[in-house]
């Protein structure tokens, strides 16, 4: 009697269970296919209720670039002209943020002086779109390249 090889008996085997799996796989439904309804809510508008008003988008506004200004301005060695030069780039910023504030967002920030993650993701999406249309200062010319 000659005895198979392992490698090939679990070939074998392997083959039969995915031809099983293919075959049970490609039966259809019988049951005709009904067109998809189209979706009344749409599942990515995260406006969660009621509108912020301008008022307390313009507050937001102005608070937040204070705040921004503050913030860059904190370890400089000369704070009050550091500001004045932060103040365009952060008034920048706080307007591109307050096009798609939320109510809850502007109260936490207005009213409880937290930075929720949605307010820090979109902070550095502002700021990537305006500090990009700076020009940059040209580099060193090192080694004589120009």
């Amino acid at each position: 009697m000659k005895k198979q090889n392992p490698v090939i008996k679990a070939l074998q085997t392997a083959l039969i269970v995915m031809s099983a799996a293919l075959l049970l796989s490609a039966c259809s439904d019988d049951k005709p296919k009904t067109p998809l309804k189209k979706a009344e809510h749409n599942p990515f508008d995260h406006s969660h209720g009621s509108e912020v008003t301008d008022l307390v988008k313009h507050k937001f506004e102005h608070e937040f670039a204070d705040q921004c200004a503050e913030r860059e301005a904190a370890n400089s060695p000369n704070p009050v002209l550091e500001r004045k030069r932060y103040a365009k780039p952060c008034l920048c910023i706080a307007t591109y943020m307050m096009k798609d504030l939320t109510a809850v967002e502007a109260e936490k920030f207005l009213k409880e002086h937290k930075n929720t993650q949605s307010l820090r993701i979109r902070f550095e999406n502002a700021a990537y779109h305006c500090l990009q249309e700076k020009a940059h200062p040209k580099g060193p010319k090192l080694f004589g390249k120009r």
